[in-house]
């Protein structure tokens, strides 16, 4: 497939912690969108079974709202990595902060030996908005909290859920594209 042909897979993760190596996904939300449209072809979200919850840093766990009796009917990493490599087959990975994002889900491709089915480049929102700092004047910091505030876009609510995170993604992606 042509590059400017794939789709973006926008994807937000919730962990229980900043350390891939230590820590687990929690909640996975995807949209993938048309590269040239910036249309929503498909959408994922879905609660993830901690397998190792007592790694988990409570700040974390703070953040994104875990408790056992929301996470009941979780489904299991392998299940929900074969879901998210057939939805994003051929498409390129954007997150903002593609480092965090990228390194949990690459780490889950490993344990569960899913495929991975996506083109090896990344998009990291945080740098899109970076480039065009010279262009939005006042803008200080370049989190999507703060990318949301200056675009007048609601922020993420607490606790957060992955889903409103990659809709904010997208949100902000179209208001750097206008730029």
């Amino acid at each position: 497939m042509e590059f400017l042909q794939r789709p973006l897979a926008i994807t937000d993760v919730e962990t229980t912690g900043l350390d891939f190596k230590i820590h687990e996904i929690i909640e996975l939300g995807l949209l993938v969108v048309n590269q040239k449209t910036l249309e929503v072809v498909d959408e994922f979200e879905t609660k993830i079974k901690p397998a190792n919850i007592e790694t988990a840093e409570p700040k974390a766990l703070q953040l994104n709202g875990y408790n056992e009796q929301d996470w009941v009917n979780a489904l299991d990493l392998g299940y929900v990595m074969g879901v998210y490599s057939k939805k994003t087959r051929e498409a390129i990975f954007l997150a903002h902060n593609v480092t965090f994002d990228w390194s949990f889900i690459f780490e889950a491709f490993r344990k569960t030996n899913a495929a991975n089915l996506m083109d090896y480049h990344r998009v990291d929102l945080f740098t899109c908005a970076w480039a065009k700092a010279s262009r939005l004047p006042g803008l200080k910091k370049f989190n999507l909290d703060e990318l949301c505030k200056y675009f007048g876009i609601p922020p993420e609510p607490v606790p957060h859920r992955a889903i409103n995170g990659v809709r904010n993604e997208l949100k902000v992606l179209k208001k750097l594209l206008e730029i």
